[in-house]
């Protein structure tokens, strides 16, 4: 299977129903989702420092205000409110529209607007789901909304009535964190609500490598933050906190190995961020598109190599496995099996090292010089990038 662009990459979404976890699991064992079938996961908090938070609702406060540094165990007590689990229900029948229970995770709510309640949890728990169902702190069960997802970063935005949501989690800098500092987890792992797990930032940008479409290849670099504070199945969604109650990071996987413990991921809130604005405001996260489905060098057959005709010098790269019509690669005239070599001048060996010039370095509308080999033949072409399509 050839690697998808962002286009290619919406399409895929649709049509994948993996059960299996998000990270890319060669790199250590395995590595896995944090979300249970049976058992409930919630968690969130406030912060302090932040006094005044500009929402259409007036009353809506954060979790935490004016709180100690060490003050852990009231951190915990004003997180509660802000803590969901997120119910996931789907329908083995196709011929009934009967749903059963088929997963829970946490949600952190994060933001409310229009009395509607704004909660991020992962991709990888609302993924598949016929219907969704949160329920509050005070055990109240309401009705969920999908606003979207991004199975690239393993976020997922949820809508719910506001009106009986009165605190928000307090979203902090993610940036700003230390390895060494205390990181504090609060959920209902394997169905023990209130549960509260602490330890420490072993890490604030780890990168693993991500297989989305589980061909055993990496698809993307993921950054995250690397913790020892437990996080177990229920967890996924919910939050990684600071000592003063700040949301760090959104919990999303563990290494489930026999001989490893305490290695647990979250995003950084910092790269969350942009995500859920997108999500917000398009259903979508609107990244640059090329236009083209891709695949490494390093994946071609000895015999495929042979047809390519490269320069015995060029070992690294990506093959055009297919154009879209009408797209900015199509209107640069790029085509099947030209080998792409380098992004602006930067040399490119591989489809994470393509995307990741694409999506972190470009933007929507911006040109793009395109390095590539067509029958053995070197070539450049400037590409105008365009917004990824449904």
């Amino acid at each position: 299977m050839g690697y998808y662009d962002e286009t290619d990459m919406t399409r895929y979404e649709k049509r994948k129903g993996s059960k299996k976890g998000y990270f890319f699991t060669g790199l250590v064992g395995a590595v896995i989702g944090a979300v249970a079938v049976t058992a409930a996961g919630v968690y969130m908090p406030g912060d302090e420092g932040v006094q005044n938070i500009q929402q259409s609702e007036g009353t809506v406060v954060p979790v935490v205000q004016n709180m100690k540094a060490t003050d852990i165990a009231g951190m915990v007590e004003g997180a509660k409110d802000a803590v969901v689990s997120v119910m996931k229900y789907q329908s083995n029948d196709p011929f009934s529209n009967r749903t059963q229970a088929a997963g829970t995770g946490s949600g952190v709510i994060y933001k409310k607007v229009n009395n509607k309640a704004l909660i991020v949890t992962n991709n990888h728990v609302v993924e598949g789901a016929k219907q969704l169902e949160v329920v509050l702190s005070t055990g109240k069960k309401l009705e969920a909304k999908l606003v979207g997802t991004d199975s690239w970063l393993d976020l997922a935005v949820l809508e719910v009535d506001g009106s009986e949501i009165t605190k928000i989690a307090t979203l902090g800098d993610s940036d700003k964190i230390r390895a060494g500092e205390t990181a504090v987890a609060i959920g209902s792992p394997l169905g023990f609500a209130g549960t509260v797990t602490e330890g420490i930032i072993s890490s604030k940008d780890r990168e693993i490598p991500v297989d989305i479409n589980e061909d055993g290849n990496p698809d993307w670099q993921a950054q995250v933050i690397q913790t020892d504070a437990s996080i177990n199945p229920g967890n996924s969604g919910g939050a990684l906190l600071s000592a003063n109650g700040a949301v760090i990071g959104i919990n999303s996987s563990k290494i489930a190995q026999q001989e490893v413990e305490g290695i647990g991921f979250a995003i950084p809130v910092n790269v969350a961020k942009p995500v859920l604005e997108s999500i917000e405001k398009y259903g979508k996260v609107q990244r640059p598109f090329m236009g083209i489905q891709l695949r490494s060098l390093d994946e071609i057959s000895s015999y495929g190599l042979s047809q390519l005709n490269l320069p015995k010098d060029i070992t690294g790269g990506v093959v055009v496995m297919a154009v879209t019509p009408d797209s900015p690669a199509a209107k640069a005239e790029l085509k099947d099996l030209d080998v792409i070599v380098a992004l602006d001048g930067q040399a490119i060996s591989n489809a994470v090292q393509f995307r990741k010039h694409l999506y972190d370095k470009k933007k929507i509308g911006e040109s793009m010089k395109v390095e590539f080999y067509r029958a053995g033949q070197k070539q450049e072409k400037t590409i105008t990038l365009d917004v990824n399509a449904e």
